[in-house]
């Protein structure tokens, strides 16, 4: 684990966990592409955790700007 998340890729339940939010938003977010990047594998979403991080990292500074 790095900054909290795991090395693997992240499932939407696992991105959902990890954020504390209902998995209806990280739906929403990615329905309206506001949210972590996240990209298929067949018909699954996979989250990468460095991406996840970059996210959060621009979250925070937009935040604080």
């Amino acid at each position: 684990m790095r900054a909290g998340l795991p090395d693997r890729y992240l499932t939407t339940e696992d991105l959902a966990a990890t954020l504390a939010v209902p998995i209806e938003t990280v739906y929403h977010w990615r329905k309206r592409r506001i949210g972590p990047p996240g990209f298929r594998v067949g018909r699954h979403v996979r989250y990468d955790p460095a991406a996840v991080r970059d996210w959060i990292t621009q979250q925070t500074d937009r935040d604080t700007a």
